[in-house]
């Protein structure tokens, strides 16, 4: 009996390829990029209190709980309560607020250091304008010093307790001037007064002590008293055209 043998020409299946081969066949999905994160320590918060110009109590976003914060130092618009702000810090009990993003209330703002400030331009100039009032205060004294000083206003009202003033040369170019006050004591080397018209009008008693005196009018001199005393130690002298005494 002749017995007929096959063959199969088929290669034999591999029961591990299958396994090796899934990762190449499946195609891996695609990286979702995610989006940034902010650094750690850096997030936004809302101001509820504020006891100092430089503690407040503020709620980081998605929390309810209130925590401390400090003002940092660069930070120098000081919040209130109700503004929206960027605090930071190396953990949760040590928080900075270290800038305001939105302020509840936009019409009013302070800057506020707490040691001395000083604005300095090295190549230019500093602007300072307001819409309103222009208030500057201090509590000891206030010095300008400027090779030239401008001031240029529609009205002026000054209210000095004490002045004193030191300069070589001061004009005045007015059209009214008025003066009131209770005394008035001006001491000079000369005094040169020109008037086109002049009234002086003095209710009590006026002196008048000079080495020498000179009037003199172009047109008349009247000299009118209840009483009159004209005396000399040495000579009177009148002269004129036509004398009437009595």
């Amino acid at each position: 009996m002749n017995a007929r043998t096959s063959y199969s020409t088929a290669p034999p299946a591999d029961v591990h390829g299958e396994s090796e081969l899934a990762p190449l066949l499946h195609k891996a999905p695609p990286v979702r990029r995610q989006a940034a994160a902010p650094p750690p320590g850096i997030c936004m918060a809302k101001v509820v209190a504020s006891h100092s110009d430089d503690n407040h109590d503020v709620v980081p976003a998605g929390e309810t709980r209130s925590r401390p914060c400090r003002r940092a130092a660069s930070c120098l618009l000081v919040p209130a309560p109700g503004d929206t702000v960027m605090v930071a810090g190396p953990d949760e009990d040590e928080l900075y607020l270290i800038a305001v993003v939105a302020q509840a209330d936009q019409g009013h703002a302070v800057l506020a250091v707490n040691g001395d400030l000083t604005l300095a331009s090295k190549h230019g100039s500093i602007a300072v304008r307001s819409a309103g009032a222009l208030d500057l205060q201090s509590d000891t004294a206030v010095a300008t010093r400027a090779p030239e000083w401008n001031l240029t206003a529609g009205r002026g009202l000054c209210k000095v307790s004490e002045l004193d003033y030191q300069g070589a040369e001061v004009r005045f170019s007015v059209l009214v001037s008025r003066f009131v006050g209770r005394a008035c004591e001006v001491v000079l080397d000369r005094l040169h007064l020109l008037t086109r018209s002049s009234f002086r009008l003095t209710e009590e008693v006026e002196q008048v002590r000079a080495g020498q005196i000179d009037i003199q009018s172009s047109s008349t001199l009247r000299l009118h008293a209840k009483n009159t005393l004209v005396t000399s130690k040495e000579l009177v002298k009148l002269d004129a055209e036509q004398i009437h005494m009595g």
